[in-house]
């Protein structure tokens, strides 16, 4: 079964695209588990998948094929990852929508996709609280805001950094992983509650947007503390503060931006496993247990913990009244910063 999905051009061996086959198997073992025992048995043939909507290598990509590889031979023997990259991440959601309800199609996706797309974007195609079902979260990810060597090496806390954006207004900018993205919004609260005038540069990612900041293109910028990790050793780069309520692990060093006086600013992404709307209570209890069990496993762990994230889990009600709470809280910040779309 493992052999029919190598394809390069998304095909199987018979000619069938590997979103297809994914219906198809996703169907097949459904079926097959209500036909008794050798039912079951067969079922675990079936190759559920898990969509994201951001490139190979990302983190969500990696959050979820670390969730894959943990689940097989539990959920089934093969279990895709299958990438719907388009509109911010909002192509794979469309697809999720559009999926059987049957437990054969999850999502691995940002929760800020669920509580602030909703205010950023006009015309969304989907209703966060009507055409999802969250299942659980796989962990937490604080952000961080840096500087380069644009900015003197005396500038170590976001006071310092304060005052020289306020001396060297026509560089002062941050870059961000995308428009709309929580980052984005952090970097305008932060503006705003400091008094002073950052542009916001968004990049297409954080890859070439910490490029930029390495290269002194760029003064600034905020980004996922994970993004940041893998280029600190070289000391081109400089987190000045996290936006959780306390400091990480992975930089302990950091203090808060609470600690420096920046109490209302806070933001923890969180990645998590969805279904969709209307899926049978037994078979989104399944895929939590599953999650549960994926999350105490030793590989799992420490693969989140390479991307400076820790491990959550939180019972589907839950997760759904975390993102309900979460989606009341963004909407006056995005209002604030001014910033919407069309697309």
């Amino acid at each position: 079964m493992k052999d029919i999905v190598d394809r390069s051009d998304g095909t199987t061996a018979g000619g069938i695209h590997r979103r297809e086959l994914g219906f198809r198997m996703a169907a097949l073992g459904a079926a097959l588990a209500g036909l008794g025992g050798s039912g079951r048995a067969l079922a675990q043939a079936a190759m559920p998948r898990i969509l994201v909507g951001f490139p190979p290598g990302g983190s969500v990509d990696v959050c979820a094929r670390r969730v894959a590889e943990a689940w097989r031979g539990r959920l089934a023997e093969t279990v895709l990852v299958e990438q719907r990259v388009g509109a911010g991440g909002r192509l794979a959601i469309t697809a999720l929508k559009d999926a059987p309800p049957d437990g054969g199609t999850l999502l691995m996706s940002p929760s800020s996709m669920f509580t602030i797309y909703p205010h950023v974007y006009r015309k969304l195609a989907y209703k966060p609280e009507i055409d999802v079902i969250p299942v659980s979260p796989v962990a937490n990810a604080t952000c961080g805001f840096g500087v380069g060597p644009m900015v003197p090496a005396s500038v170590r806390t976001l006071a310092d950094f304060v005052t020289w954006a306020k001396s060297h207004p026509e560089q002062s900018a941050y870059a961000s992983p995308a428009a709309g993205a929580m980052p984005h919004f952090l970097g305008d609260q932060f503006q705003r509650a400091a008094g002073i005038r950052l542009t916001h540069v968004p990049y297409r990612g954080a890859a070439p947007g910490l490029q930029d900041l390495m290269g002194g293109q760029i003064a600034s910028g905020c980004f996922i503390l994970g993004d940041f990790l893998p280029h600190l050793a070289g000391g081109r780069i400089r987190i000045l503060g996290v936006t959780d309520q306390q400091r990480s692990r992975f930089a302990p060093d950091v203090p808060t931006f609470a600690e420096q006086g920046f109490a209302g600013i806070q933001g923890v992404e969180t990645y998590g496993l969805f279904l969709p709307a209307r899926t049978p209570a037994t078979v989104v209890d399944k895929v939590f247990d599953l999650a549960r069990v994926a999350l105490r496993e030793k590989q799992v762990v420490e693969g989140l913990a390479k991307l400076g994230f820790e491990p959550l889990v939180l019972a589907p009600a839950d997760y759904a009244r975390r993102l309900a709470s979460e989606r009341t809280s963004w909407g006056p910040i995005v209002q604030a910063s001014g910033f919407s779309s069309d697309d």
